[in-house]
């Protein structure tokens, strides 16, 4: 049976294209695998976070996961920080990594910047986050790992750290795999669609949010940037927009991009932006429902408590093989 690890940072309002291009993807692994899906927010501080904020987007993160369709009964679903494991065996792999492979982090150069610019300083955890990263999957033997495309550098740092503490000490833990569906939905901007949809993006139209009501979703899909081709084909070089909002219509009803072509032949944008606002609007809508029944409510921290301690029993054996590998034990 096949591992599953993955982990979203509680570090703003999810958007759709988290939706579409990861929590979607995690909920049919729970029927054929053993799944951990994590709330990383240690990852979310590598970046200040209001503390008041990061309490709240933690819960209201554990809580979309459920309303999305993730089934406590069939995975284990759990805060990162509330298992220690995950920080000891990060600071293991901290030990194990180099400043220079470190420093060649793409996202790392990418992120850097940002904070600089923006914070005046650059946070250590910038740096070492692959390495807590690694910890995380690691910790769960995980075999396969759901991420983004973007995460392609971050898993190969994780199998070689892997791969090098088994070399030095001893075999400890399982190789994972990196798992991206094929044909996934990458769901760009709105309004900029050359860009990825991002939840900290300062136009209010670019981004669907999952909390966002119906009329909101809307009056965002009517307001797409589009062109003046006026033909509903796929085409992300000349018709960037048009082609992502059909990526939209495609994740969510299933259909080829040559049939939603068929579909809209000889029809204007109207139409087409009126239906893909109409699959959104029936996607989001049973998932804000439920979110709204699980916030404050005492099941969430019931199914936070139980994901927190079945977690914290599998990562407390690797942890065990990883110290005594290395030698970080008395007895």
């Amino acid at each position: 049976m096949e591992i599953i690890f993955s982990g979203i940072q509680p570090s703003g309002s999810l958007t759709l294209g988290n939706y579409l291009g990861a929590l979607k993807n995690f909920i049919p692994f729970q029927d054929t695998a053993e799944c951990y899906y994590c709330i990383v927010n240690q990852h979310a501080i590598t970046m200040p976070q209001p503390s008041n904020l990061l309490h709240e987007r933690t819960r209201n993160l554990a809580a979309l996961y459920i309303a999305a369709g993730l089934d406590p009964k069939k995975a284990t679903i759990f805060v990162q920080s509330e298992v220690p494991e995950h920080a000891l065996l990060g600071w293991m792999m901290i030990c194990s990594a180099y400043v220079g492979e470190m420093e060649r982090m793409t996202q790392y150069k990418s992120k850097a910047q940002k904070a600089e610019k923006k914070e005046g300083f650059i946070p250590l955890g910038l740096l070492t986050y692959p390495p807590l990263m690694a910890a995380d999957i690691l910790l769960y033997q995980a075999t396969l790992v759901p991420v983004g495309e973007d995460q392609t550098q971050h898993m190969e740092i994780t199998r070689d750290l892997a791969e090098r503490f088994n070399r030095k000490y001893g075999e400890v833990f399982t190789l994972p795999k990196m798992w991206s569906p094929e044909g996934g939905a990458r769901v760009m901007s709105l309004q900029e669609p050359t860009s990825k949809m991002s939840k900290s993006d300062d136009n209010e139209w670019a981004t669907i949010h999952m909390l966002d009501t119906a009329d909101v979703i809307v009056k965002k899909i009517k307001r797409a940037v589009t062109d003046s081709l006026g033909h509903v084909h796929y085409d992300k070089e000349n018709q960037p927009g048009v082609s992502n909002l059909m990526s939209i219509h495609a994740a969510i009803s299933g259909k080829t991009f040559e049939e939603i072509e068929k579909m809209y032949e000889g029809q204007g944008y109207g139409v087409f932006k009126k239906d893909v606002a109409d699959l959104v609007v029936e996607e989001m809508t049973p998932v804000l429902q439920r979110y709204e029944e699980l916030t404050g409510s005492p099941e969430l921290d019931e199914i936070l408590d139980e994901g927190a301690a079945k977690a914290h029993e599998k990562a407390k054996v690797t942890y065990d093989k990883a110290i005594h590998a290395m030698g970080l034990y008395r007895k």
